[in-house]
């Protein structure tokens, strides 16, 4: 049994690992600052068998007497989502990146021996893609100026067309936005302190994570969530571009697992994986797959045909890596658990602050 430090440990994510973690017998410490954009302003925190501090990353008390007594470290603290990171930069990269600064100095002269970081596939911008005749291209890049033409799709600087491909850890990242330089940072942060100090360190590149307990209410995270929050409130799920761009959707009971077995595994040292389903789902389908779970076929999904700064088109994992190190497979696959979601989704006192969110990014010039 050891004793870890969950930070970010009252957040969507945070929950399912601290139960993860609990039921295997651990002892488990959070230190969450609770905001409202996350957790609502009068939702209570359901952490049975968790030591719960509120506190900030960033302030250096907290975190030195969170980390008392602790052997491991999961480092899930961060201000998640692409398009309000676009704007909310200082907020952002203090959170993430001085945060996690914080935290790694904290544990210089504290015998913690791993810290697993949260990492993020926004990393990776455009996803592996590959030409008719097999060969790989590992940084292929729209325009903007192909991206204002509504061309979504993407080819070779010859023009020839490109297929998405399952993207592995070796492809080089391709920083797109604010919040994937800060989640890099974030994992390069915490690689480094580890090679530095002898600590074992891993950093796991999350992909899209759903499931019962996200945020309804944010709408700049999730966006399965984004698109129950619309149904639910009785409007058409939007989203931009064609709808045709594809995504890997894990549960987060597979990632809190995968978190466990991150913290558990002997030998992982220096080690960077992805945490996906290692299946690809166009978005289009994905809002209708959601509005027919929540019995409201009749809420087709609404297609902008408009691009938002930040976002790529392609992106799924493969999880080759994960599987072989962790010994890690997804349990749950998409198709089979939006019914659980929408039963959820149900119970819950639903806000759709989808048009906040695009009034938001309309007027800084955020999406065109």
């Amino acid at each position: 049994m050891s004793s870890i430090l969950v930070t970010g440990g009252a957040g969507f994510i945070g929950r399912e690992v601290c139960h993860e973690l609990v039921s295997r017998g651990h002892r488990v410490r959070v230190l969450d600052s609770l905001i409202d954009q996350v957790h609502g302003a009068d939702q209570p925190v359901d952490l049975r068998g968790v030591e719960l501090r509120r506190g900030d990353v960033r302030d250096r008390a907290a975190v030195e007497a969170a980390l008392q007594g602790v052997d491991a470290v999961v480092h899930l603290a961060a201000e998640v989502g692409v398009g309000q990171s676009m704007y909310e930069i200082a907020r952002y990269v203090g959170s993430n990146d001085l945060g996690t600064a914080v935290l790694l100095e904290a544990m210089i002269d504290r015998p913690v021996q791993r810290i697993v970081v949260a990492s993020s596939m926004s990393v990776y911008g455009e996803g592996r893609y590959e030409t008719a005749d097999g060969r790989r291209v590992a940084d292929a890049r729209r325009s903007a100026r192909q991206v204002a033409e509504g061309r979504w799709e993407l080819t070779t600087p010859e023009g020839e067309a490109l297929h998405p491909v399952p993207t592995d850890e070796a492809k080089p990242v391709d920083l797109a936005s604010i919040y994937a330089l800060t989640k890099y940072v974030q994992e390069q942060a915490v690689l480094v302190f580890g090679r530095a100090y002898r600590r074992d360190a891993v950093a796991l590149r999350l992909f899209n994570v759903f499931g019962p307990g996200q945020a309804l209410g944010n709408p700049y995270t999730g966006v399965l969530a984004n698109f129950a929050s619309r149904i639910a409130s009785g409007q058409a799920p939007t989203i931009f571009e064609d709808g045709a761009q594809q995504r890997d959707f894990v549960h987060v009971r597979d990632v809190a697992r995968a978190f466990r077995l991150a913290v558990e595994t002997p030998g992982l040292r220096d080690v960077t994986l992805n945490i996906g389903s290692g299946r690809a789902y166009a978005i289009d389908e994905v809002a209708r797959m959601v509005a027919r779970a929540m019995d409201r076929q009749d809420l087709a999904p609404e297609i902008m045909h408009k691009a938002r700064a930040g976002d790529i088109r392609n992106c799924f994992a493969d999880i080759g890596r994960a599987r072989a190190l962790l010994g890690f497979a997804p349990a749950q696959v998409l198709e089979e658990s939006l019914g659980e979601l929408a039963a959820w989704v149900a119970s819950q006192k639903v806000v759709d602050r989808n048009a906040e969110m695009r009034r938001q990014l309309e007027a800084r010039g955020l999406v065109a």
